[in-house]
């Protein structure tokens, strides 16, 4: 049986990591690396190749001599491990001076292996992106297309029919990591998915996965997610115990189709793209659920707003849930 599961604590060092670039730590750099030879270093440039302790000693000096960093928004992060193994992939947008206006999407994956009971880097591979059509003169998305398809599979206990997936995303989360430290930021993160695991049990749901720092879970009932949803943020907005976490929920429902054991549909995506429109504390829903739910007594609607929303064609309509009374 694999014990592969989301890392909480694994993210927070790869965030570490990563915002000490900008900010021009070099000590955070090298002591979160591995003392051991064989650390590896890939860089984006083709000779930027290096192992064992010169990267260690010298990384701080390589980024240090990068421009002043104007812009740095996360745009993907998750981490895993296994055993005394774990890894991270993380997407940054950057801009830097004196072209504040040019940004880059820079995509950086760390391994890191247990030593004496703390995590270190053991091998960094950082790229900028550069699309095929530039080189080949003609776009080449087969193996993206079927990424996209895959990426939106998941497998579920329900095999047929309706199925109301909610996402849910904590806002600020990476300025709340960096403040607490990692220590402190990995018991609140795993007892903040462990609240929301339990109320998605109780309204008959089903917890997927976490992604990061959010969650995707699954209810054969629009009334029982948008149920399952209120009580989340209900228990957010009374929590009297510091750090606050602020949540924003995205929900659609949609028609779940079968292939080999996992289930694939634009339900999930929709649903995550309707999530990023949300501001923090809101709930968020789009028309179809809306509609399966509008005449239930108990839940009433608001702030209708039409989304373009990426990797779907055409405007959404979404809904506000107003969960509070």
């Amino acid at each position: 049986m694999s014990s592969v599961r989301p890392s909480p604590e694994i993210l927070a060092i790869a965030r570490r990591w990563i915002e000490a670039v900008p900010n021009r730590r070099p000590n955070d750099l090298s002591n979160l690396m591995t003392k051991e030879d064989h650390l590896m270093f890939f860089g984006t440039g083709e000779d930027e190749v290096w192992s064992g302790q010169a990267v260690r000693y010298g990384v701080g000096a390589f980024f240090g001599a990068i421009p002043p960093v104007t812009t740095h928004i996360e745009h993907f992060a998750e981490a895993y491990e296994n055993g005394d193994t774990g890894w991270a992939c993380l997407t940054h947008e950057i801009a830097f001076e004196p072209h504040p206006d040019r940004s880059f999407l820079v995509r950086s994956t760390l391994i890191l292996t247990l030593e004496d009971g703390a995590w270190k880097i053991v091998h960094r591979h950082g790229s900028v992106p550069t699309p095929n059509e530039e080189f080949t003169g003609r776009e080449q998305t087969a193996i993206a297309d079927l990424i996209a398809a895959a990426k939106d599979g998941f497998a579920l206990d329900q095999t047929e029919g309706l199925a109301s997936i909610m996402f849910t995303d904590i806002v600020g989360s990476s300025a709340l990591a960096s403040a607490l430290g990692d220590r402190a930021w990995s018991p609140i993160i795993a007892a903040h998915f462990d609240m929301i695991r339990d109320i998605v049990a109780d309204h008959d749901g089903q917890f997927v996965k976490s992604l990061g720092d959010g969650t995707m879970s699954s209810f054969p009932s629009a009334r029982a997610c948008l149920e399952a949803a209120s009580a989340i943020q209900t228990t957010l907005a009374t929590n009297t115990q510091d750090p606050h976490l602020s949540v924003r929920i995205g929900i659609h429902t949609g028609e779940v189709m079968q292939a080999h054991d996992d289930f694939f549909g634009t339900v999930v995506n929709k649903a995550a793209r309707i999530a990023s429109t949300a501001q923090a504390q809101e709930i968020r829903v789009s028309d179809t659920t809306q509609l399966i739910v509008r005449n239930a007594v108990g839940f009433v609607f608001s702030g209708s707003k039409d989304f373009g929303l990426k990797g779907l064609e055409g405007r959404h309509t979404t809904y506000l849930l107003e969960w509070q009374r």
